[in-house]
């Protein structure tokens, strides 16, 4: 059963769908589609959260057009270190499989052309405030008439409804609201962040989860006017994360608090030091794997019935956690790592970026891509950006180019989906509407 595409884009879609078959074929590589080849979807929004919708949706098969400002394009794009193009390798990540189309939505020429799109499309995902998009009509209500099954998908920080709708939702202050702040740190010190935007990023999951739900309800319940809005917002994005802190405060009246290396009430897990200065995980709190720890480290006086279960555990964790990091702070992490593995403990060191690339089981699964980059300049590099997940054995996703050169599509898209012709074209660009085009991607 396949996915019922609005009826004045499936011609386009399946042409697209059939040289992509044929590349396939060419190459011997199986035939099978892609979970969301076929579906059109237009990203109208920058910096992280939509954006990162965009990226998962295009990684398993959606043509996404990206809609950027003809004027330094989205943010994310001069973000951080920048590459020998001028462009943060970040973004070349984010961007990847995407479609560049410059259009200034601050005009009137601009806002009529993303309606055309939005009209030719699938899905939209747009991660303004709300009211931005309706101040420029191009809200859900806009679409009703010209495309009812368009999946209208907004990202925000509170959401579309409520007392705080209007408010400008930042991931890191939304972080806070979804409880995640607030038991993440130390006790008695003031709430840590990680050093990413976490609730940016599950966001732009729980968008795409919520897209792939809309076009399954579509296809079952069509033929047609089955579209529909998909709210999102970053809090609850959090919020849906804090597992059971909302019902252990309705039946005990207890507020989860901030507990550093710990997971409040589960003994022992916990991050131990090593004798050459680095710290290792280790999750012994299963009661069969306890005491198999507590044989590894010499202390089988420590899993007596005394310590038998979770519960009795918690009441002596600092004499528990003491004995582990005694043990050790006189081993390599190597050396931790081996014994607890003999012993099927789980165990594990802290990986940064540098251990991350290197390690063999992430490359094994093929979750650090190598992808050449050929950039219009004449630059020409090979970057590494992580796979993404969750993988599928038959029709796995994939990433088939970095992020575009600003404007890159615009040509082949108002051209291609929209019919327009060369002249209107070069009038909309001389108008300052769309922006110049880079170099030509007709193979895409």
């Amino acid at each position: 059963m396949l996915l019922s595409l609005h009826p004045t884009t499936s011609a386009l879609i399946s042409q697209h769908t059939k040289s992509l078959l044929h590349r396939r074929l060419s190459t011997g590589v199986a035939s099978k589609m892609k979970p969301l080849e076929g579906v059109r979807v237009l990203e109208v929004g920058q910096l992280i959260a939509g954006p990162f919708c965009g990226t998962i949706l295009g990684y398993f098969g959606a043509e996404v057009i990206k809609i950027e400002p003809p004027k330094g394009g989205d943010p994310i794009r001069t973000w951080r270190h920048l590459d020998a193009d001028g462009q943060s390798p970040w973004f070349l990540s984010l961007g990847r499989n995407k479609k560049s189309v410059a259009v200034d939505l601050r005009s009137e020429g601009g806002r009529s052309i993303v309606k055309k799109l939005a009209d030719q499309s699938d899905v939209i995902v747009e991660n303004f405030r709300p009211g931005t998009m309706e101040k420029w009509g191009l809200g859900p209500e806009a679409f009703k008439t010209s495309n009812p099954d368009l999946i209208y998908t907004r990202i925000s920080g509170y959401g579309q409804t409520g007392p705080y709708a209007k408010r400008p939702g930042y991931a890191s202050v939304c972080e806070g609201m979804g409880g995640f702040r607030f038991v993440n740190g130390d006790p008695g010190k003031p709430p840590i962040r990680p050093n990413i935007s976490l609730g940016d990023s599950l966001a732009g999951v729980h968008a795409a989860l919520g897209v792939t739900l809309a076009l399954l309800g579509r296809m079952r319940n069509g033929p047609s006017g089955t579209g529909q809005v998909v709210d999102v917002a970053i809090y609850e994005s959090v919020l849906n994360m804090m597992e059971g802190i909302i019902p252990e405060y309705d039946r005990f009246k207890e507020i989860r608090q901030p507990s550093g290396t710990t997971v409040t009430g589960i003994v022992p897990t916990n991050t131990y030091p090593t004798k050459e200065g680095k710290h290792v995980i280790i999750g012994g709190n299963g009661d069969s794997i306890y005491k198999r720890l507590m044989k590894v480290i010499g202390r089988e006086d420590l899993a007596t019935e005394k310590y038998e279960t979770n519960a009795h555990r918690v009441k002596h964790q600092p004499e528990i956690d003491g004995a582990i990091s005694d043990w050790t702070s006189q081993h390599t992490v190597t050396e931790v790592l081996a014994a607890l593995d003999a012993a099927s403990v789980p165990s594990g060191k802290i990986y940064d970026a540098k251990d991350i690339v290197e390690d063999e089981h992430t490359q094994a699964r093929g979750m650090v891509e190598e992808i050449d980059v050929k950039k219009a300049n004449g630059v020409e590099y090979k970057l590494k950006m992580p796979g993404m997940s969750p993988m599928l054995t038959d029709t796995p996703g994939e990433t088939m180019w970095p992020a575009p050169d600003l404007g890159t599509h615009t040509h082949e898209v108002l051209s291609n989906v929209l019919g327009m012709s060369a002249d209107k074209i070069a009038a909309l660009q001389q108008d300052g509407v769309i922006g110049r085009r880079t170099f030509d991607t007709k193979d895409k």
